[in-house]
C-alpha cells in the first residue's frame, strides 16, 4: 500500500521561510540587534534614574535660601540641580526621537543595504525565500524593536515628569515643551516606525550602507522639522477673546493678538520693529485692532494632537513600505 505525500500549504512554506530567515538575521546582525536593545534600556534606566534622585530630595533642600528656584513662594530660581534636571527632562523627548532615527538609520537599513552591496541576498533567495519574505523579515526586527522601544520608554518617560504642579522641577517641563511632546505619547512610535520604513526604503534605491544611512537621516529630519513647525496646526485651538487669560498650568499658547472691527487678526509680532516694542496694545489699536485675542491649546487637546501626528507619521511609513516593496518587485521580480 503506497502512500502519498501531499505538499505542504503555501501559505505554511511561506510562515516556515519567515522563521527561518529571521532566526538566520538575528544571528548575522546580533551585534546591532544588541547595540538598539542597549540604548533602549540606557534611555529607561536614565530616566529612572533621574527621577529617583528628585523623588529623594526635599524641596528644603532643592531651594534654599541663597539659590532662586521657583519653589513654594513662586520665586523663579537657577541652581545646578534644577538646570541639570530641566535640561535632561525637557529634551528627553527630543532623544528618543533620536534614537528612533538611529534605529532605522544604523539597524533597518544596513540590514537591507549591507546584504544587497555584498550580494548575499542571492543565497537567500536560492533556498526558496521569496525577496518580499526577504524583504518582511528584515523589516521585522527593527519594527518590533521600534514598537518595544516606544511601549516602554513613553511610559516611563511620562512618569519621569509626573511632578507635582507646585514642584520646582515642574517648571518648564509641561506636555507641550518642544523637547517633551515628541516623548510623551504615540508620536514617538509613529517616529520608529518612520525610521525604519525610510531606512528600508532608502536601502533598496542607494545599496550602499552610508548613502543609505545619510539620505534616510535627512529625509527623517526634513519631516520632524517640518511636523514641529506645523504642530500646533494640527487640531483647532481654542481662542479666547476679551481680557484675560487661560486658565491652567498646563495651557499651550499658540498666537495673540487684538482684532479689527471686520474681524481681521492684528498678531503681535506685526509690532516688533529693530528695538523690539514698547507698547504692543497701542501699536495693535494703530492697526485697527479693538479686541484682544488668545489662541490656545488646553491640555484636553494633548492627546487629539498626538493622535494626528502619529497618524501623519504612520501613512509616510506606510507609503515608504509601499513604495519599498513595489521597487523590491520591480528590481527583482
Amino acid at each position: 500500500m503506497s502512500t502519498t505525500l501531499t505538499p505542504a500549504p503555501a501559505r505554511d512554506r511561506s510562515r516556515a521561510s519567515l522563521r527561518g530567515s529571521l532566526r538566520v538575521l538575528s544571528r548575522q546582525h546580533r551585534r546591532a540587534l544588541w547595540t538598539a536593545l542597549t540604548l533602549l534600556l540606557a534611555g529607561a534606566g536614565s530616566v529612572v534614574a533621574m527621577r529617583v534622585w528628585i523623588a529623594a530630595r526635599s524641596v528644603e533642600e532643592q531651594c534654599p535660601d541663597h539659590d532662586v528656584t521657583r519653589c513654594g513662594d513662586g520665586t523663579y530660581m537657577t541652581t545646578y540641580a534644577r538646570t541639570s534636571t530641566e535640561v535632561f527632562l525637557s529634551d528627553g523627548g527630543t532623544v528618543m526621537v533620536l534614537l528612533a532615527a538611529l534605529l532605522g538609520v544604523f539597524v533597518a537599513g544596513p540590514l537591507i543595504a549591507r546584504e544587497l552591496g555584498d550580494g548575499t541576498y542571492r543565497l537567500a533567495w536560492s533556498q526558496s525565500v521569496s525577496p518580499a519574505s526577504w524583504l518582511t523579515a528584515r523589516l521585522a526586527l527593527p519594527l518590533t524593536l521600534a514598537t518595544a522601544g516606544a511601549v516602554v520608554l513613553v511610559p516611563v518617560y511620562r512618569w519621569g515628569l509626573s511632578f507635582g504642579s507646585d514642584h520646582p522641577y515642574a517648571y518648564g517641563l509641561r506636555w507641550h515643551a518642544e523637547g517633551v511632546y515628541p516623548g510623551h505619547g504615540p508620536v514617538l512610535l509613529g517616529y520608529a516606525v518612520l525610521a525604519v520604513a525610510l531606512g528600508a526604503l532608502s536601502a533598496l534605491l542607494l545599496r550602499r550602507t552610508f548613502l543609505a544611512a545619510s539620505a534616510a537621516a535627512l529625509a527623517f529630519g526634513a519631516v520632524f522639522l517640518v511636523l514641529s513647525k506645523v504642530r500646533y496646526r494640527l487640531w483647532e485651538p481654542v481662542r479666547l477673546t476679551g481680557k484675560g487669560s487661560p486658565e491652567g498650568d498646563d495651557v499651550w499658547h499658540v498666537r495673540s493678538g487684538m482684532l479689527t472691527a471686520s474681524g481681521k487678526e492684528v498678531g503681535t509680532e506685526n509690532c516688533y520693529t529693530v528695538d523690539g516694542f514698547a507698547d504692543p496694545v497701542a501699536c495693535m489699536r494703530s492697526r485697527g485692532g479693538v479686541t484682544r485675542y488668545t489662541d490656545y491649546h488646553p491640555a484636553s487637546h494633548h492627546w487629539p494632537l498626538q493622535l494626528v501626528e502619529t497618524g501623519i507619521l504612520l501613512a509616510l511609513a506606510a507609503l515608504a513600505l509601499a513604495l519599498a516593496f513595489r521597487l523590491l518587485r520591480r528590481l527583482h521580480g
